[in-house]
C-alpha cells in the first residue's frame, strides 16, 4: 500500500516525465507545468499530443488532489522538486531539509501563539517549501505571506506549490535587496543564502555594507529582513554556523545589538549535512519596540537528531517551557 506522498509524487513524477518529453524542457520546468495542470484538472499546454492530453487528465482525474491534506501535497511536490534539482543543480537551487522546516513551523506558532492573525515574509522564497511548511503549522490561523526570489523558475515552483496547497501567497520575482512592495511583517523565515552580493552600488545602501570589498548577501538580507519587520516583530533565520566567526562578523554583532533582541540560537544537528562546514543553525530574533524585552537567558541548545523522537519531545518540551516563562513576564 503507498502512502498518500508517494501516490502523489508518483502522478507527478510519471506525468513531468511525459510533459519533458512532449514540451522538450527541463523535468523541474515539467514538475511545474504538471502542478499546474493538477491544480487546474486540466492540460493546458496546447503543444502536448492529444494522446498524452488523454493520458494527462485520466491521471489527474483519478489522482484526486483534493483527499490529500497539505502536508501529503507539500511533500510530495518537495520530492518532485529534489529529483529535478538533483538532475539541474545550480547553486541557487537548494531546498531546505524537510525536518528542519516542521521544526521551524512548530517555533513560529509557539512564538506568535498571541497572534490571531499574521503577516508572514520569506525574501529568498525558493520553492515555497519552508514558507508552506510555517503556514501548515499555524493551526488554522489567518496568514497574510509574502514571498521573494530572484529565480524565475523557483518563483513559479513557489506559485503551483502554494496553489495546491490553497495558500494565496503573493510572489515576487524580483532581487530580495532592492525595495520590497510588502507589508511590514510579524514573522520572517528565511533559509538565508549564503555568499557574496554581487551587486556594489545597491550594497552600499546597507549598513552591513562591506567596509571593503564585497559584502555578504546573508548579511545584507539579515538588515533587510529587519526593515520589513514590524517593531517587536520575529525573524527566524537559517543561518551558517560560521555566521559569527567570520570577516564581517563584528560588524553584524553591533549592528543587531542596535536593532534587534536576540531570543533564541539552535544548532542542528551535523548528521542532517553533508559536511561540517555546511552545517547550519536557527537563529531568533526580535525586531527591536516599545513592548519587546530581552529575555532573562537567551534560549541556547544544540538539537538531537530529528529521527530521535523521545530526545527531540524532551526538547520541545523544555522550549515550551522557556517560552512560557517568558511570555509569562
Amino acid at each position: 500500500m503507498m502512502t498518500p506522498v508517494e501516490r502523489l509524487f508518483a502522478v507527478l513524477d510519471e506525468t513531468a516525465r511525459i510533459l519533458q518529453e512532449e514540451l522538450q524542457c527541463t523535468y523541474l520546468e515539467a514538475v511545474a507545468e504538471t502542478g499546474e495542470n493538477l491544480f487546474h484538472g486540466d492540460v493546458l499546454q496546447d503543444e502536448v499530443s492529444e494522446l498524452n492530453a488523454k493520458r494527462l487528465k485520466k491521471q489527474y482525474r483519478e489522482l484526486g488532489l483534493e483527499q490529500f491534506q497539505n502536508e501529503h501535497i507539500r511533500k510530495a511536490f518537495q520530492l518532485a522538486v529534489l529529483k529535478g534539482m538533483r538532475q539541474h543543480v545550480q547553486p541557487n537551487h537548494q531546498m531546505t531539509p524537510d525536518a528542519v522546516s516542521v521544526f521551524l513551523a512548530y517555533l513560529v506558532r509557539q512564538f506568535t501563539r498571541p497572534h490571531l492573525a499574521l503577516t508572514i515574509l520569506d525574501p529568498a522564497v525558493g520553492t515555497a517549501n519552508l514558507l508552506t511548511a510555517v503556514l501548515n503549522g499555524l493551526g488554522g490561523r489567518q496568514a497574510k505571506s509574502y514571498g521573494v526570489d530572484v529565480d524565475d523558475l523557483l518563483v513559479k515552483l513557489a506559485y503551483v506549490n502554494a496553489n495546491l496547497q490553497q495558500h494565496p501567497v503573493q510572489l515576487f520575482n524580483q532581487d530580495s535587496l532592492r525595495p520590497l512592495f510588502v507589508e511590514p511583517a510579524d514573522v520572517v523565515v528565511c533559509d538565508l543564502p549564503v555568499g557574496y552580493y554581487p551587486d556594489d552600488a545597491n550594497a552600499s545602501r546597507f549598513v552591513l555594507k562591506a567596509k571593503e570589498g564585497r559584502s555578504y548577501a546573508h548579511h545584507l538580507l539579515i538588515e533587510q529582513s529587519l526593515r520589513y519587520t514590524k517593531d517587536g516583530g520575529y525573524l527566524f533565520f537559517l543561518i551558517p554556523n560560521t555566521l559569527f566567526s567570520s570577516p564581517q562578523a563584528e560588524q553584524l554583532n553591533e549592528f543587531l545589538k542596535e536593532t534587534a533582541i536576540v531570543q533564541g540560537l539552535l544548532q542542528l544537528p551535523l548528521s542532517i549535512f553533508k559536511h561540517e562546514q555546511a552545517a547550519k543553525s536557527i537563529f531568533i530574533l526580535q525586531k527591536k519596540g516599545p513592548m519587546a524585552k530581552a529575555p532573562k537567558q537567551v534560549l541556547l541548545a544544540e538539537l538531537p537528531r530529528f529521527s530521535n523522537k523521545t530526545a527531540m519531545q524532551a526538547m520541545m518540551a523544555k522550549i515550551d517551557a522557556w517560552i512560557a516563562g517568558e511570555k509569562g513576564r
